[in-house]
């Protein structure tokens, strides 16, 4: 049996030899590999020899070299269904502080067909209460969540959500798709946005993208109270707090690109 020291290091050379082949999978042979990382051939193509066995790899048969193989498909699969189905449990404990720092209402959006959901409420110790619970749906024109999540989204997404008559609930609501484009494009300078009593009167909220790992929006957290207290243009702290929380969410998603600077 080997010493559990040399255990230790032909799975850490294991996996040096896997990630070799990012970022575009290109072929390479044992000698390729060797001399790329440093590793003496004969371990190379031992270790190839059992990563072929488990999947990991798969060998041209016509070329002699390998590229990444099923099994690392299938752990990339089972990864990205459990950030889908798992994101109301990864983002929960930073909702929760979320709410303790600012002590308001803390929402989590989720972005679903044509429209937005609750998935998560974090209330806040005020008096004051919002109306809705989990699992309401909400406006993709009005909801600050939905517009956060639409500012960064794909053009053909935004563009097929917004193709419909929109509906207006208060005085304010923005029912001009052309005006609405607009703010969607401060939105994403700005990387939060603002429902100013758009859909109820006497409450605002706050909202910022979250972003999954191919650096798509699908999701959003809001800060949502009474207009009052809810004002981003004088209270950057609050959007330092709530861009701070989206962004280690995004990072939970495997998101690695920087959060939208914030100009106010």
């Amino acid at each position: 049996m080997r010493p559990p020291a040399q255990k230790v290091n032909s799975i850490d050379k294991a996996l040096t030899i896997l990630l070799s082949f990012s970022p575009y999978n290109q072929e390479m042979g044992t000698i390729e590999i060797s001399q790329k990382l440093g590793f003496h051939k004969a371990t190379v193509s031992r270790i190839l020899r059992t990563l072929t066995r488990h999947g990991f790899v798969i060998r041209n048969s016509q070329t002699k070299k390998f590229v990444l193989g099923p099994s690392v498909t299938d752990l990339a699969r089972a990864v990205k269904q459990s950030l889908k189905t798992n994101l109301v449990q990864i983002a929960k404990p930073f909702i929760d502080d979320l709410r303790d720092t600012l002590k308001e209402t803390v929402v989590l959006e989720v972005l679903a067909g044509e429209s937005t959901f609750m998935a998560y409420i974090a209330e806040g110790p005020r008096l004051v209460r919002l109306a809705g619970s989990i699992g309401d749906r909400l406006p993709i024109h009005a909801a600050a969540g939905a517009k956060a999540i639409l500012a960064f989204s794909p053009p053909e997404l935004r563009n097929s959500l917004l193709d419909v008559k929109l509906h207006r609930f208060t005085n304010r609501t923005i029912t001009d798709p052309l005006m609405l484009r607009g703010q969607l494009k401060e939105i994403k300078i700005q990387g939060v946005a603002f429902d100013h009593e758009e859909i109820d009167d006497g409450t605002s909220a706050l909202g910022a993208p979250i972003f999954n790992h191919e650096e798509i929006p699908v999701a959003a957290v809001v800060v949502a109270g009474p207009s009052q207290r809810i004002t981003w243009k004088s209270d950057t702290g609050m959007v330092s707090a709530l861009k701070e929380t989206t962004a280690k969410i995004s990072a939970q998603l495997h998101y690695k690109k920087a959060p939208p600077v914030v100009k106010l």
